[in-house]
């Protein structure tokens, strides 16, 4: 799993988007529904990137099959401190299948919410133009 954070810690898209499944589903803190797919998950954990200040992780947890991680992360959103995990599961080929995040305490959670609502038109429109290169075989 180190792999994933250091990329994270680094703020390496790349290297992040290389650790994703095609079939990844990510679960945000401050949405409803989850969202389905490798384009929307990489443009969120861009968006993530623009959002959060002084991003580090500071524990790591993982099963004994070395499938399921929690990271514990600590960052700053719009002054408040923000304390948050990361539950990733990876799938047969040890790409992230499945991450779901959850934050605390909720006014670091409504700042980050805020914070993500504004970024999300550019998140939308660098997923749109990453299918587009997709279906277009670029």
């Amino acid at each position: 799993m180190s792999t994933f954070r250091e990329a994270v810690e680094s703020g390496d898209h790349e290297a992040i988007a290389a650790q994703l499944a095609e079939n990844v589903v990510f679960t945000s803190p401050v949405a409803f529904e989850p969202y389905p797919g490798k384009v929307i998950t990489a443009a969120i954990l861009r968006g993530v990137l623009r959002v959060f200040e002084e991003l580090h992780y500071v524990r790591e947890f993982h099963s004994a099959d070395g499938r399921d991680h929690a990271l514990e992360f600590e960052a700053v959103v719009d002054g408040k401190k923000i304390n948050g995990c990361d539950f990733l599961h990876l799938d047969a080929d040890g790409k992230v299948d499945d991450l779901k995040v959850m934050v605390r305490p909720l006014s670091a959670a409504n700042a980050l919410a805020q914070a993500m609502g504004a970024q999300f038109p550019q998140i939308e429109s660098e997923a749109a133009e990453e299918l587009s290169r997709q279906a277009s075989g670029a």
